[in-house]
């Protein structure tokens, strides 16, 4: 089982003057992108007893994810208003001041179950205190029995001071196993470096693996003796609610289906095996990109794609 902390919210996402309510969050989002992979997973955070929280705890089960370690949150449900870009990409505003996001110290941290070999943190729960501190030291209470995944997911208009939040990054970075960015996650972490030197750097660190998602232009991934570079899989886009999640979830199951990753791993994170991890979460997130909110797709219709658009080969040196 991998457990996903972090936070659980609604995206009020602007619509022609309305604003429509969906679940997200993103660890939420990746915890539901692994449930629709049949990938066993539990979410860990606070979820409020209210409407929007009664809707997205529904989503979780619906998804097969584990609540049992949810704590329930008499706050309000936090909220996230998104506008939409004429380029498909969105812009965020939050409320989370005395929500559930925050009801969260490190005294209420449950213990983990037996069966979870990894634990995956990132977005909001990394950047706003509380949780973060929490959510820190789960972490290293759990490096040295779990494998950890580590998703920042920033967001600029909360994350706040970006020294302050990159020394927090590079103390999880370095008992990381997993790492994931966007581009724009990258350039605000190490403004003035170009991806190949963040890649480096964060390897650096110890990570095994780091992928990077560049949007239309598919995605980069290095582990300590590869590197691959994929393209993109044109779709006609919606929205990128949850791309960036769906594509985490998707890596991480492709490295797990492998056996390079996971509690049963025994291959290496080589070039072959890389490529197709990356590909297959290329895929999976041009499906979400098709779609209003975080709705990941299947197996079955990422194999589809992939079938279709022969994508996922390596891009060209």
């Amino acid at each position: 089982m991998i457990v996903i902390g972090g936070e659980a919210l609604v995206d009020l996402v602007d619509g022609n003057g309305s604003l429509q309510p969906v679940a997200g969050g993103g660890p939420f989002n990746t915890a539901i992108a692994l449930g629709c992979l049949e990938v066993p997973v539990a979410f860990l955070g606070s979820i409020s007893r209210d409407g929007y929280g009664q809707m997205l705890a529904e989503r979780l089960v619906e998804s097969g994810v584990d609540v049992s370690l949810v704590r329930p949150s008499d706050a309000p449900t936090a909220r996230a208003l998104v506008r939409r870009q004429g380029d498909g990409d969105n812009e965020y505003s939050f409320e989370v001041e005395g929500t559930s996001l925050t009801d969260l110290s490190p005294r209420d941290l449950p213990t983990l179950p037996e069966d979870a070999w990894a634990l995956h943190v990132g977005t909001l729960s990394l950047a706003i205190d509380p949780p973060a501190d929490a959510y820190e030291a789960l972490v290293h209470r759990e490096a040295q029995r779990r494998q950890i995944i580590l998703d920042p997911n920033v967001r600029p208009a909360i994350f706040g001071e970006v020294a302050t939040y990159r020394r927090r990054f590079e103390r999880l970075v370095q008992v990381a196993d997993v790492v994931k960015l966007s581009e724009a996650d990258a350039a605000w972490i190490y403004p003035g470096l170009r991806v190949d030197e963040v890649i480096e750097l964060i390897l650096g660190f110890g990570p095994r693996v780091i992928s990077v998602t560049r949007g239309k232009n598919g995605a980069v991934a290095a582990s300590g003796g590869a590197f691959v570079d994929v393209v993109g899989v044109p779709v006609t886009v919606v929205d990128t609610i949850g791309a960036g999640d769906t594509f985490g979830a998707a890596f991480i199951a492709a490295l797990v289906d492998e056996a390079a990753f996971g509690p049963q791993s025994s291959r290496p994170i080589d070039e072959p095996v890389l490529g197709r991890a990356v590909a297959y979460a290329v895929a999976a997130s041009a499906i979400t990109c098709t779609r209003t909110g975080a709705v990941p797709p299947s197996r079955s219709e990422i194999q589809a794609l992939l079938h279709r658009s022969k994508s996922g080969l390596l891009r060209s040196s």
